[in-house]
């Protein structure tokens, strides 16, 4: 059994009945949402592995919803519509869904394609999450976990903490982190930087007032403890 997590966005209660337990039986974790809203939130706070999205959702166009669960996490988009029209297949592919299913389907050709797209979506051979102590990062999927606990990060607390994790030991100067992580225009901004790392220790460090991963030094940057 896999326990991948796949999120079925769909305002047919049936749909969610009939997909809920082929999925399960399959060995997947299933997440449910009725919204477009719905889902980015249950995206957001549960990160799922592969989405199953419909495009007739009663509060937008289905289309709309996938770049914003693909900022979330990158992942797998699988279109499920009763639109069967090119035109429509065409353009829920150029928003960036990875297939498209139409409804009425058989779970046996869905089940074959989501397992395509996960394959698709695997991190390649070798590549492992960075490991350091209690933390991990999987940089594949932006991912960051504390004692096998997923860490929710922003996306400039991520790329900060990644900039840092990628010079372990190395003193990296305020001005490299602020130009790289906020850009050229924010190099002198200290603050947005001592705000941010306090963000990170508070999520990161076993005790925040006492950090042991992410160090400081005086007057010239930060440090990310090699061990």
């Amino acid at each position: 059994m896999s326990g991948q997590r796949i999120l079925v966005v769909d305002d047919e209660p049936q749909i969610h009945r009939f997909l809920k337990p082929a999925l399960e039986v399959s060995g997947y974790q299933v997440l449910r949402a009725m919204t477009g809203a719905e889902a980015q939130a249950l995206a957001a706070s549960h990160r799922p592995d592969l989405v199953i999205l419909d495009l007739g959702l009663p509060d937008c166009d289905g289309k709309a919803v996938i770049a914003p669960l693909k900022a979330i996490r990158d992942v797998p988009v699988i279109v499920l519509s009763a639109r069967d029209q090119e035109p429509e297949k065409v353009a829920a592919l150029d928003h960036g869904a990875d297939d498209y299913v139409e409804k009425p389907f058989g779970i046996a050709e869905l089940l074959a394609r989501i397992r395509t797209a996960l394959r698709r979506a695997a991190p390649p051979p070798g590549t492992r999450p960075m490991v350091f102590g209690p933390v991990s990062i999987d940089t594949v999927h932006r991912v960051v976990q504390r004692e096998g606990q997923e860490v929710h990060l922003t996306p400039k607390e991520y790329d900060l903490l990644l900039l840092l994790a990628r010079r372990p030991g190395g003193v990296v100067t305020h001005r490299q982190l602020l130009t790289e992580v906020w850009g050229p225009a924010h190099r002198d901004d200290v603050q947005y930087l001592r705000v941010a790392i306090g963000h990170l220790r508070g999520k990161l460090e076993a005790d925040p007032a006492e950090p042991r991963l992410i160090l400081t030094e005086p007057a010239i940057g930060y440090r990310f403890a090699a061990e």
